[in-house]
């Protein structure tokens, strides 16, 4: 199990401090929730702060980008010092290319859909993928409720793997706390996203490595 804590939930004026606390408690990877107030309801930050997060941390940068036309900015990103970038199936009209041009740079290429997304909408890319990003809340703010349906999308997108004997591991993001880790983890989750779980009870070192603990 992978925890990717969110840096939407951090302090951005002790962003590295909090980042190393995470470190220090097992996070494995550190998420960042890129927003562009268009194709989600909210804005927060682009290359710049990436770059600056990459030399306060040598995890791997789990980049979000939740913004139209990606395209555009997938470069800046990956020079900025992203590890994985993973794009919204509802963002994109030229996904596979997309996804190929991701893989090409040498990122770990993974795509995320929305509560309302059906699997089906995978399924002509997901050979192509490392990873596919769960959506468990509907992406726009940080400290959202978990959607219980989420759990099932797992457990079917993890038997589609399986089934097709595929290497994609499973991310899930939105609402990841104590009462539903084990139970992602169970369903077949390989990297969990958290954010207020980790950043919002004022020891980021404790609550990573109390999350890990309980996914088991």
């Amino acid at each position: 199990m992978i925890l990717a804590p969110s840096i939407l939930s951090a302090d951005f004026a002790r962003l590295a401090t909090d980042i190393a606390a995470a470190e220090r408690g097992g996070a494995g990877a550190i998420h960042v929730d890129v927003m562009d107030g268009h194709f989600v309801p909210n804005i927060t930050l682009g290359p710049p702060v990436v770059k600056s997060i990459r030399r306060a941390t040598a995890l791997p940068l789990d980049v979000h980008l939740m913004i139209e036309n990606a395209d555009r900015y997938l470069d800046a990103f990956i020079d900025a010092g992203a590890t994985w970038i993973s794009l919204h199936a509802e963002a994109l009209p030229h996904l596979q290319r997309s996804v190929a041009h991701l893989k090409g740079r040498g990122i770990q290429a993974g795509v995320a859909i929305n509560p309302a997304t059906p699997l089906a909408a995978l399924e002509e890319i997901l050979s192509d993928l490392d990873y596919v990003l769960i959506m468990s809340v509907n992406p726009g703010f940080g400290g959202q409720k978990f959607l219980p349906g989420s759990l099932d999308k797992v457990r079917r997108l993890s038997a589609q793997i399986k089934d097709r004997d595929l290497r994609v591991r499973i991310e899930v993001d939105g609402g990841v706390d104590m009462t539903n880790v084990r139970a992602l983890s169970q369903a077949g989750a390989d990297i969990l996203v958290a954010g207020q779980a980790v950043f919002g009870g004022g020891d980021a070192e404790r609550d990573a490595r109390r999350l890990l603990e309980a996914a088991g």
